[in-house]
C-alpha cells in the first residue's frame, strides 16, 4: 500500500538505550498490529447474571467478575509488552509466549536481571510510545511535512536566477 506515493513499511518502532558499564542495553519496541492471538488465548470474561422476566441481566458489579476483568486487562498489557519487545530478542527466564499464565512475569524477569524500577518503567513507556500516537509525535510529523512542503515550494517557485538588468535608456535587445 502507498499513500501519496510513499510505501508503508511496517509498524511504528521506538528504541530505548539503557547505559551499563558492560555495554549499553538496547530495547526495541514495535507496535503490535493484531491482537487476534490475544483474543483467542484470553477471551473477555463474561459477567454472571440471572434470568429475569425481561431476559438475562448481567451483573457487572460482581466482585469475582471485576477480578477477572482486572486480570484480563493486566494480561492484555503484558501481551502487548512481550510482543512489542520481540525485536529486542529477549530470552525471558519465566515468560513463555504460549502460556498466558506466565506473561505477568515480564516485570519480575527484568527486575531479577538487574533492572531498576525506573528502568522497567522506561521499558513500559517505550512500549506505549510504539503502540500509540501522542500530540508530540503528530506535531513533529506535521512540522517535518510542512518544512518539506516549504522547501519544495522554494525550489519550484519560478526562476532560480535573477534576470540581468539593462541600463536605463538602452534597448534590451541591442
Amino acid at each position: 500500500m502507498k499513500i501519496s506515493g510513499q510505501e508503508i513499511k511496517g509498524p511504528s518502532e521506538e528504541v530505548l538505550v539503557l547505559p551499563r558499564l558492560s555495554g549499553d542495553i538496547v530495547f526495541r519496541a514495535r507496535a503490535v498490529l493484531d491482537m487476534t492471538e490475544f483474543a483467542v488465548l484470553c477471551p473477555l470474561p463474561k459477567a454472571p447474571g440471572r434470568l429475569t422476566r425481561d431476559g438475562f441481566k448481567s451483573n457487572t458489579e460482581d466482585p469475582s467478575y471485576r477480578q477477572q476483568i482486572d486480570r484480563h486487562s493486566n494480561l492484555r498489557l503484558a501481551y502487548l509488552v512481550i510482543h512489542s519487545l520481540e525485536p529486542s530478542d529477549i530470552e525471558w527466564d519465566t515468560v513463555n509466549d504460549e502460556d498466558p499464565n506466565s506473561w505477568l512475569n515480564w516485570e519480575t524477569d527484568l527486575s531479577k536481571s538487574g533492572f531498576s524500577a525506573v528502568e522497567i518503567q522506561r521499558v513500559m513507556v517505550v512500549v506505549m510510545q510504539a503502540n500509540s500516537l501522542d500530540e508530540g509525535k503528530l506535531k513533529e510529523a506535521r512540522d517535518s511535512f510542512l518544512l518539506g512542503q516549504a522547501q519544495l515550494k522554494e525550489v519550484c517557485s519560478g526562476q532560480s536566477t535573477e534576470q540581468e538588468s539593462t541600463q536605463p535608456g538602452r534597448d534590451a535587445n541591442g
